[in-house]
């Protein structure tokens, strides 16, 4: 897993292999992320979910406050409440408005 900066996203590889990515915004000292996708040769190996972890581990580790904007993340974090203390709580609620 790397963060590719000059693409705004986290991308995964498997042997190799783009697998897939989370597309990110930063927006206000905020990281919002807008979309995950995974190639369909590596749904349901559990690439999602590593991908979903290193990139919160990584925010983490930074100190930014999430965004979460992609359901698939968003799912993510309901299921490890270890990662819901990164989630930006005033954004999400300004964006419910």
């Amino acid at each position: 897993m790397r963060n590719n900066r000059d693409r705004s996203r986290y991308e995964v590889f498997v042997d190799g292999k783009l697998a897939g990515f989370v597309q990110y915004v930063m927006r206000g000292g905020r990281i919002v992320l807008v979309h995950t996708e995974i190639h369909d040769e590596f749904e349901g190996a559990g690439v999602g979910s590593a991908l979903a972890k290193g990139a919160l581990d990584d925010l983490r580790s930074r100190g930014l406050p999430v965004v979460p904007l992609c359901p698939f993340i968003a799912a993510y974090i309901e299921r490890h409440p270890e990662y819901r203390d990164l989630v930006d709580q005033d954004s999400l609620d300004h964006l419910d408005r």
